[in-house]
């Protein structure tokens, strides 16, 4: 079963909230904790965002105490409120199953777009996020900035969202 080399505690809430992965979870799941470039391709409902975010999920909560305060995903939406959705998705389930086992660490999210106040910036400039959800704008402003730079230096994760949406004209 996909689910077993996950933590048990995000077993456990996978199999209470979902029953059993779907099938791009399945297929897609092993790829990706194999740290290989995996694309998944499926309609719409079938699961492709939790299969693209539980794995780096499962790496942050599996570093316990040692979780360090820097970002290790990056998420790229192409759309402000899709990114406003994600981190709703993302900080739902990280709650939820630190409920069930408080000793896995605090996962920090944060959204950066356009939108994002400048005291929201420096908010995670002193304390990044583990989790960055931005667009494809914003990830060009982050990357052409020192700042910016600095701070997805130590992504380890990059999940990128309705490719689709992205690959066929320049925001790309």
């Amino acid at each position: 079963m996909p689910l077993e080399g996950f933590h048990p505690t995000i077993q456990r809430w996978f199999a209470a909230r979902f029953g059993e992965p779907t099938e791009p979870q399945k297929m897609g799941w092993p790829k990706i904790r194999g740290g290989n470039h995996t694309l998944i391709c499926a309609p719409t409902g079938t699961g492709k965002t939790i299969a693209g975010y539980l794995s780096a999920i499962d790496s942050l909560a599996r570093q316990g105490s040692d979780l360090k305060n820097q970002t290790e995903v990056l998420y790229v939406s192409p759309l402000r409120a899709l990114s406003n959705d994600v981190q709703k998705n993302l900080q739902g389930p990280l709650a939820e199953i630190r409920a069930l086992d408080p000793s896995i660490p605090e996962i920090r999210v944060s959204v950066r777009t356009g939108d994002t106040p400048q005291s929201d910036r420096a908010a995670m400039r002193r304390k990044p996020p583990h989790i960055l959800v931005t667009t494809p704008e914003s990830l060009y402003i982050l990357l052409t900035s020192r700042g910016g730079r600095e701070m997805l230096k130590s992504v380890k994760t990059v999940i990128i969202d309705e490719i689709h949406a992205l690959a066929r004209d320049k925001r790309g």
